[in-house]
């Protein structure tokens, strides 16, 4: 699809040595001394996955603020981040009481209040650095999934309901809406990448159906917002340009990258 060019970071020579020795596109440590991600980032062949960077620490970034609508019920695992937004936008996600995380809140600034209970927080200068280079190598991993050669095009005419998508790159010139099932099927090692120029639409009770695939290895890239239906069952990585959605009861086994906000309603959101 190509809509922002060839984006990329520079290999050291130390980084392809290291290629040598690990298949994939690596593992969970962000390699930073950060937060470490504590669940696996895309194992397929390097040249087919999306390059999270240290991104892949967090199971939600977003840029202007993760707000939880749901009374209890959500349950999140994995470390969350806003950047630039100050960390007051992250408050409706409590480190306790009813809706709780299994990881770490972390903010540019001292700002998170939540319930009350901050033990999850971190807000320090070097926690500041820690989730706008986060932010940043989500932006950047945007264009990198932009950037890859598409083999198909307006799959379904953008309705992917009811079907079965092997390995590939595609690519929509609209959006893309799900309504049932969608089943990917492939292997461990195998990696989805999806397009999509327009905002991804999942129905109520839609489900993503993975044979043999690792939600890790799957990666929906969207223009628009990506909004998921109340008990919809999601897996993959969002990397959305606009906002991200989650009815009530949704839930996803990936990461969600918002380019604005993310907006949770009891929720289960962990990572691969």
């Amino acid at each position: 699809m190509n809509r922002f060019g060839s984006l990329f970071k520079p290999l050291t020579w130390l980084a392809l040595l290291l290629a040598a020795f690990v298949a994939g596109c690596g593992d969970d440590d962000d390699g930073g001394g950060g937060p470490s991600a504590a669940g696996a980032v895309c194992t397929g062949a390097a040249a087919d996955c999306v390059d999270l960077a240290t991104a892949g620490s967090f199971v939600i970034l977003s840029r202007s603020g993760i707000t939880n609508t749901g009374t209890h019920g959500t349950a999140i695992t994995g470390n969350i981040g806003a950047s630039p937004i100050t960390a007051a936008a992250m408050d409706g996600v409590f480190c306790s009481g009813p809706d709780e995380i299994t990881g770490t809140i972390i903010g540019v600034d001292a700002a998170y209040t939540g319930s009350g209970d901050v033990t999850c927080f971190a807000g320090t200068p070097a926690d500041k650095t820690t989730v706008d280079n986060a932010v940043a190598d989500a932006v950047l991993a945007f264009g990198l999934a932009d950037a890859k050669t598409s083999t198909t095009t307006n799959l379904g005419a953008g309705d992917i309901t009811g079907l079965t998508i092997i390995p590939g790159v595609y690519d929509w010139t609209t959006g893309v809406v799900l309504n049932g099932n969608v089943t990917l099927s492939g292997t461990a090692s195998d990696v989805w990448v999806f397009q999509i120029a327009g905002g991804l639409t999942v129905g109520n009770g839609s489900i993503v159906t993975l044979v043999g695939a690792l939600p890790q290895n799957v990666f929906w890239r969207t223009a628009g917002v990506a909004a998921l239906g109340t008990t919809a069952d999601f897996k993959g990585i969002v990397l959305s340009d606009s906002s991200i959605t989650l009815a009530t009861g949704a839930t996803v086994v990936g990461r969600l990258y918002a380019g604005t906000a993310v907006t949770l309603d009891a929720n289960t959101v962990t990572r691969p």
